[in-house]
């Protein structure tokens, strides 16, 4: 496996990387099984101390940090800042309230005084994709690390300059070495040390193809673990929808971050009393993005995230129309320099089209009609996908309904999914399972111990 910076809008190889040696593997290992002992016994102050400055310090170098995300993976300048500051979000979020949240909480039972206490598993392995560089490393070191445990990180092959960005910042906050540790490692490695019986649980953000074999990897071992895998986020529009609203959200929800988001809105879903309005207006808004280098400040979409990625969502959206989808806008490569596409929208997705319950990982759109509110909702579920959604509609309650009624782990109402840190994050079905973020997500890797003192036994 080759990590190396390619920036995608210019194909430069910017910087390679060699792999970690085994021994390099297994040393690093060694090291955050003895350095987890001395992080669990630190009191929560000195590691929100630490995990605090590490924030600090992300929005110090937030121009810096930024700049080299748009150029590893191609995100608008724009929305590399913006990630850099939700990342800073996220370890001051856990700096501060992690202590409350892992505090003992007393139970009322009949039995007698009972209460939990909880505890850090220890070695963590974390594989983290490339989208979002920073935040998906924060989202999991910053609980994480707050409650005691100590990580073992694969970040993606493309990405790998974010990487020890981000290591970095860990260091020059006063985290440890062996408390946080980036490793650039092959499959076939880090599927040797989730065997390894000093690693307690895995965490991995990615494909399906990657959940499966991970999650039967740890399986066969009893480890825990948490799977982020893809999604195909249904956008339902109803009949009384504010049109203008909506067809903005649409833009924001699809082609944000270059269409290369898990919870970005990909299946449009219209009531056909809508459909006449919406579409053309959305069709309009799609043409009016503007192309180019990401960190022009005026560019609108960027590239996908390289050479590879292009070339797979052009076969998607081939394979699609050779099943009698149509192509409503775009549809192809945008010049012969970089790996930019067309912003595309494509409709007539049959049910027996390969595409109907396939993920679009950049900026395609599906659009389907539907007769009524029940029939949104229907198609809206008739994915193996379950990670998130949203509901666009001028009646509240009305989008309440229909959000209860979809399965999926997230829903919106009139905006298009977010993450933020107080939030839970995840999803259902082949979209994967556990949480992240949010007191849910820090009791992922905690050891939830019940003491009780019986009754008469006190």
């Amino acid at each position: 496996m080759a990590y190396r910076s390619v920036n995608p809008a210019t194909g430069e190889v910017l910087k390679t990387f060699t792999e970690h040696t085994d021994d390099q593997m297994w040393s690093a290992l060694a090291k955050s099984d003895k350095e987890f002992r001395t992080w669990a016994s630190r009191p929560f102050s000195e590691r929100s101390r630490m995990i605090a400055k590490s924030a600090q310090i992300l929005l110090e170098q937030k121009e810096e940090l930024a700049r080299l995300a748009t150029l590893e993976m191609g995100k608008r300048i724009a929305e590399s800042r913006g990630e850099v500051e939700l990342s800073a979000s996220i370890m001051q979020y856990f700096a501060d309230n992690a202590e409350v949240f892992l505090a003992p909480k007393k139970l009322n039972s009949a039995m007698g005084d009972a209460r939990l206490e909880y505890s850090p598993f220890g070695v963590l392995l974390s594989i983290q994709p490339w989208n979002y560089p920073y935040y998906q490393l924060a989202r999991f070191a910053g609980p994480h690390l707050m409650s005691g445990n100590v990580i073992l990180l694969k970040h993606a092959p493309g990405v790998p300059q974010c990487a020890l960005a981000f290591e970095q910042v860990l260091r020059q906050a006063g985290v440890a070495e062996g408390v946080y540790t980036n490793l650039f490692l092959s499959n076939d490695q880090a599927g040797a040390l989730i065997d390894d019986p000093r690693v307690k649980g895995i965490a991995l953000t990615g494909s399906e193809r990657a959940g499966q074999a991970l999650a039967s990897r740890a399986g066969k071992n009893l480890k825990k673990s948490t799977m982020e895998l893809g999604g195909s986020d249904a956008f339902i529009v109803l009949d009384d929808a504010d049109l203008d609203h909506t067809v903005a959200m649409a833009i924001l929800g699809r082609f944000g971050n270059n269409g290369q988001t898990c919870i970005g809105a990909k299946r449009f879903i219209v009531v056909k009393s809508m459909l006449d309005k919406f579409l053309p207006q959305f069709i309009a808004a799609a043409k009016k993005l503007k192309l180019g280098d990401p960190l022009d400040e005026t560019v609108t979409l960027g590239p996908l995230s390289s050479d590879g990625a292009l070339e797979l969502i052009l076969r998607q959206i081939q394979e699609a129309t050779s099943h009698g989808a149509q192509i409503a806008l775009g549809g192809g490569r945008s010049g012969k320099v970089g790996a930019f596409l067309q912003p595309t929208i494509l409709t007539n997705v049959t049910s027996d089209n390969p595409a109907y319950k396939q993920e679009f990982f950049g900026p395609v759109a599906l659009v389907f009609p539907a007769k009524d509110e029940d029939e949104t909702i229907a198609i809206a579920n008739d994915s193996p996908f379950g990670l998130g959604g949203s509901v666009y509609t001028s009646d509240i309650n009305r989008g309440k309904r229909v959000a209860s009624r979809m399965e999926t782990g997230m829903v919106f109402i009139n905006y298009p999914d977010v993450s933020a840190p107080d939030l839970p994050f995840g999803g259902v079905k082949r979209s994967g399972y556990g949480k992240e973020l949010s007191n849910l997500g820090l009791e992922e890797f905690v050891n939830r111990k019940l003491i009780l003192v019986p009754n008469g036994h006190s």
